[in-house]
């Protein structure tokens, strides 16, 4: 560990509590440290605290009780603003950037118009930033056109450029591609390494929190449970402090399902995007995984059997029916979709809880001549709460203010109360933390046991092949491959989808 010439922590939480209105404790008397120069780890499941602890840290909410120390000094920041001029810094993982300014425009945002300044005179600077975090871009790119990847390391520079001495990362690794995370983890650590910044990370990605940080806090039902270092730190350790329990979520499931006949037919499906036309079978009762590559056309694949893909041929059979190529003619037929971008796709973040789980039901909620039953609507989001263990103050609270595995949830539950045959699902636990993806597949796992046939795409192939009874490799838009979950192992179905077997 490199502290550098600073004896005090960077940032010290005292006994920090969080009590919302509605009676919600957040957290529980919370103490932690963050040394400079190290790269500290917060892990915890979804409604742990993480998200509230970080928002009290920035300075976006205000503890009910207990303190924060910066430099030993006590603080009480009222809003974000003073937090960052403290030195405070957030990487969240959808960064917002201003997309129609340059990157060099972005970094510099704030300090000065770019009419006073000229882009020369930061350009020696800016690159200076650049070598602190071994990331190389065209200043003059335009941000629209980045990847997520390069918008957040874009906002790191930012940071940087205004002096933040304390950056938090949270889960800046859960959407990006495995090059752009080799980047976010060694931009972290070269920025812990220089002695003068401490990096707070926040990932439930548990190989990158071990690969990293050199201590990790570890939150449960908003109270620190463990600390680890480097001595100590070990991955199950840490998922014993998450979870309180074994990991189900990679474990493969004993409970027996009855496999009934076909329910889903797919004859000779193919749009553009599609190298070759696919076929396959899914029986009553049955979870069908497919594991592929990114860009391997896992999504295309499902968006096309739901009929939200272009100029798409062939065929789609439910209970041997002809269903039309569109995604209401397939919510009709007994299809339903839970897409990989929950937040634009799947929910409407401003709206509650309760409108967001009726809002594919309205017909069998609703009374005579149109007129919605919000009694009733009201009354399946607290059985969908009390059902699925969503955490939240109510079921009045809005959906962009849910933990990403509580809003995965409310997608589920959706669909669960309605009439339907076939689920497709894309990447349901992507950005979920540890436990809550162990109640996900255990979700899955009975929805399948009450005879719904379903479709699984994956890119974690432990939980892929606890969860699937089939496993299908697509590979450039091919059907290339079938697996047993009992006869490969995740090093085989790694090679298969990767061209080597």
């Amino acid at each position: 560990m490199n502290t550098g010439s600073l004896a005090l922590p960077a940032l010290e939480v005292r006994n920090v509590t969080k009590t919302y209105p509605g009676g919600t404790q957040a957290l529980r008397g919370v103490s932690m440290r963050v040394e400079p120069g190290v790269v500290h780890g917060l892990v915890g499941a979804n409604g742990a605290g993480k998200s509230t602890l970080i928002k009290i840290i920035a300075g976006a909410e205000r503890p009910t009780d207990g303190s924060l120390l910066w430099r030993g000094s006590p603080v009480d920041w009222k809003r974000p603003a003073d937090a960052g001029a403290a030195g405070v810094a957030v990487v969240h993982q959808q960064s917002p950037v201003a997309p129609g300014l340059n990157v060099l425009e972005n970094v510099y945002l704030g300090q000065g118009s770019p009419i006073v300044w000229r882009p020369r005179d930061r350009s020696r600077e800016f690159a200076d930033l650049c070598g602190r975090i071994g990331f190389s871009i065209d200043p003059y790119a335009s941000v629209a056109g980045l990847s997520i990847g390069d918008r957040q390391m874009v906002s790191v520079l930012r940071a940087l450029a205004r002096g933040a001495s304390l950056i938090l990362l949270d889960e800046p690794t859960a959407s990006i591609s495995p090059a752009e995370r080799t980047g976010v983890l060694g931009a972290a650590q070269r920025l812990a390494g220089s002695g003068d910044v401490a990096v707070l990370f926040v990932s439930h990605f548990l190989d990158e929190v071990m690969q990293i940080c050199t201590t990790v806090s570890v939150l449960r039902d908003g109270t620190l449970v463990d600390e680890l270092t480097e001595d100590s730190m070990s991955v199950e350790r840490m998922v014993a402090g998450i979870v309180g329990r074994r990991l189900q979520a990679v474990e493969e499931s004993t409970a027996s399902r009855a496999v009934g006949a076909p329910v889903l037919q797919v004859r000779e499906l193919a749009t553009a995007a599609m190298a070759a036309p696919v076929s396959l079978e899914v029986r009553r009762g049955e979870i069908v995984g497919i594991a592929g590559l990114l860009g391997s056309g896992r999504t295309t694949l499902l968006k096309a059997i739901f009929g939200a893909e272009r100029r798409v041929r062939g065929s789609v059979l439910v209970d041997d029916k002809s269903i039309a190529a569109s995604p209401g003619a397939a919510v009709k037929g007994g299809v339903a979709f839970v897409p990989e971008d929950r937040m634009s796709q799947g929910l409407i973040g401003s709206w509650e809880i309760w409108r967001n789980i009726a809002m594919a039901d309205l017909e069998h909620l609703s009374r005579r001549f149109g007129v919605l039953d919000v009694r009733e609507q009201r009354a399946r989001a607290q059985r969908a709460c009390d059902e699925l263990g969503i955490v939240a103050p109510s079921i009045d609270t809005a959906v962009r203010d849910l933990s990403g595995g509580n809003a995965q949830k409310v997608v589920f539950a959706k669909w669960i109360y309605k009439t339907h045959h076939v689920l497709l699902l894309d990447e349901p636990t992507a950005g979920v933390d540890v436990g809550g993806k162990a109640d996900l597949l255990e979700l899955i796992r009975g929805l399948a046991a009450r005879g719904t046939g379903v479709v699984v795409v994956l890119s974690e192939f432990e939980e892929l092949l606890s969860v699937a009874d089939r496993v299908l490799v697509l590979r450039h838009g091919r059907l290339t491959g079938e697996f047993r979950p009992a006869e490969v192992t995740v090093g085989q179905l790694t090679a298969a989808v990767g061209g080597l077997a």
